[in-house]
């Protein structure tokens, strides 16, 4: 589907207004001199895990256990990663060398 200048305008014109009112909002709806309620800090404490729980499920829902490489690349990774969560305590730095380990196995060694 090709467009044409104006709705190519109109389409970026609305991503740019969802993504300033997904950036604005929160601080409009709970300014500095106000509470911030219980329930939204309870959800800034268990949302994190419960994302990264279900990314997980999400990565190991297409492991076919019988038919080669039966996941081992996919579990050597998750344990890897939760190690060096667990030893450095660095998200990023578990997350990124993971699945750069998880690319490696799966190009060069499991192919």
């Amino acid at each position: 589907m090709l467009l044409n200048s104006t709705q190519t305008l109109i389409m970026i014109g609305a991503v740019a207004l969802g993504m300033i009112i997904n950036r604005f909002l929160p601080f409009l709806l709970f300014p500095e001199n106000k509470k911030v309620p219980n329930y939204v800090s309870y959800l800034g404490k268990v949302l994190p895990y419960a994302v990264m729980g279900l990314l997980v499920v999400f990565c190991l829902k297409s492991i076919s256990f019988i038919k080669a490489p039966f996941g081992v690349p996919e579990f050597l990774c998750v344990a890897f990663t939760a190690f060096l969560h667990y030893w450095k305590g660095n998200t990023l730095l578990s997350i990124s060398t993971g699945t750069v380990l998880y690319m490696i196995l799966i190009q060069f060694i499991f192919v």
